[in-house]
Parts: C-alpha cells; structure tokens; sequence
C-alpha cells in the first residue's frame, strides 16, 4: 500500500527563474517505512538517550564545555565558534532559483537522493501548469539552489505527469571515483561477450520482464517484525512510553507575479545580452581640433 503524502507543507516559497516567479510549497514525496527500536529502561519503561562522554575518560561532561572541530589532518582540528558556523550559513531566500536547464537524459540517477512534491500556491496554478508543460515538452529540467533548514542544496526541478517535483542533488564532489574499482571493458565485444550469450541473456531479459508495480514488493523483515508485535498487541503484552511533541515548522511567503509581463522581460532581457556579446565595442570618436588641455581641464571640472 502505498502512503499518501501529507497536506502539511514543510517549506513555502517560490520557484524563480529570469524575472518570474511562482509561488509555492513543498511537501514530502516519501516516507520511512523501515523499523525504529528505541531504546527503554526495562526496570521503568523510561526512553533511554545518548549522553555526552569524553571518548578518552568515559566520563560525562556539560554542554557548555563543548566546542566544534573540521579534522584537517590526523588528530589536528580547527576550533570554529558558534559565531564563525553561524556566519557561514546561507541566507535563507524562500526561492527555488532556477540557474539553467538541462536535459533531463543528463543527470545520472546517483545524483538524485530526496523528492519533495512542489505544490502551486497563492493562485499560481497557471504559472505552474505553463512550467510543468514546458519542461514536460522540451525533456528539460531546472537545475536550482534551495535553502531548506539554513542547508543549501542543489536540486532538479522535474516534471512527473501532474506534478513538478523537486528532488535533491548530492553536489559533485560527494560522488567517489570510480576508476580504480575494477569495472570491466565498456561494450560487448570489449568485454568478451558473444552474440549468442548476448541474445540468451536478452532473451531471459525479455522473459523476466513486467509493468512496475511497487505494491508487488515488500520489506519482509519488517513484515514478520510488525506480525510478531501485532501478536502481541492482541494478547495485552504492551508497554505504554510517552512521546514527544512535534515541531512545527515555520513558514514563508512569497508574491506572485504577472506571467506574460515577466516572460516578455526576460526574453527581452536574455535577447539583449545575446546582441550585446556579439556586438564589438563602438571606439570613441577622436576629434582633429581637441587637443589634450581640455580634456584634462574636463576631468578637472569633474572632479571637482
């Protein structure tokens, strides 16, 4: 079964990109189904936390007496201040800038890591349908910055039949080399592969084939896991925990705008960059008569 995502929107905003902007919210687009075993006091039922030890004397110390360290070599740190992280962080815009489009062919899926479902907001449903229509008939996608929680993440804005969803980027560099890990030849002849084992193993392929239907899959472990505690829900073995309250998140605005208005600055905008680049640089006119006393007296005046 699959989850419904929820009406509760995690972060509002806009989707900006040349002089439009579209006002919106994200919600979540996935859930943790896996399994929590929180820790408990056995003698009182009581959740159990994590304390604060120094690893080197085991004993526990206060909040206060704790400082924040980058490793830049081997037991070497640098002690940042509460002040110099906080300076750091980005500024939160409550905008989802679109920086360019890309072909949506060219983003390899171990870029993606987490989708938000991105709703039209503050009657923005027209300005949203125009983008999802023309990412959908271009096969582009936005590639933008985003500030969720003082984190700044790159991301995809992507069209998905109704829906525009945002999903996270890792950024480059927490990507790892794959060159030294052994991979075989690109290509079937470069790898050894025959005809005939190629057209077999097609064939198992095509065999094995079917429509997607994640419904047909399930966490095993977790379904034997949630039999056993259902179990014992039946028979009264349970234990009553207090839980703690959730947070609610803050929530920004933003101003929706007139659409052709803006797509028509843009363009003109765009346009003009274009012919000026390509343009050469117009050179001064040069008089015969000027001699050089009264420009110097003309930047004299200027100054003044």
């Amino acid at each position: 079964m699959v989850a419904s995502a929820s009406t509760r929107a995690l972060w509002r905003g806009a989707i900006s990109f040349g002089l439009v902007h579209i006002p919106v919210a994200l919600h979540a687009a996935t859930t943790e189904q896996g399994l929590n075993f929180d820790w408990l006091d056995k003698r009182s039922m009581d959740p159990v936390g994590y304390k604060r030890i120094n690893k080197r004397t085991g004993k526990e110390i206060d909040k206060e007496d704790i400082v924040k360290g980058i490793e830049y070599e081997d037991d070497h740190y640098v002690v940042l201040s509460q002040e110099e992280i906080a300076s750091a962080y980005p500024k939160a815009t409550q905008t989802i800038a679109i920086e360019m489009f890309v072909p949506a062919a060219d983003i390899p899926f171990i870029y993606l890591e987490r989708p938000y479902y991105v709703t039209p907001a503050n009657k923005g449903e027209k300005v949203y349908a125009l983008l999802r229509e023309t990412l959908s008939r271009t096969e582009r996608v936005g590639i933008a910055r985003v500030i969720i929680q003082t984190k700044q993440h790159l991301a995809a804005l992507i069209p998905s039949g109704r829906a525009l969803v945002l999903n996270l980027l890792r950024w480059g560099d927490e990507i790892r080399n794959w060159e030294n890990l052994g991979f075989p030849a690109e290509g079937a002849k470069e790898a050894g592969i025959t005809d005939k084992e190629l057209k077999m193993a097609e064939q198992l392929v095509m065999d094995m084939s079917g429509k997607w239907d994640p419904d047909e899959f399930h966490d095993s472990f977790k379904d034997e896991i949630m039999k056993l505690v259902k179990e014992k829900v039946e028979t009264g073995d349970i234990q009553t925990v207090a839980q703690p309250e959730e947070v609610e998140l803050q929530r920004g605005g933003a101003q929706i705008l007139d659409l052709t208005e803006l797509l028509q600055r843009s363009l003109k905008k765009h346009t003009d960059n274009e012919d000026r680049d390509r343009k050469p640089a117009r050179k001064p006119a040069r008089s015969t008569t000027a001699s050089s006393a009264p420009a110097r007296g003309a930047n004299k005046r200027r100054a003044v």
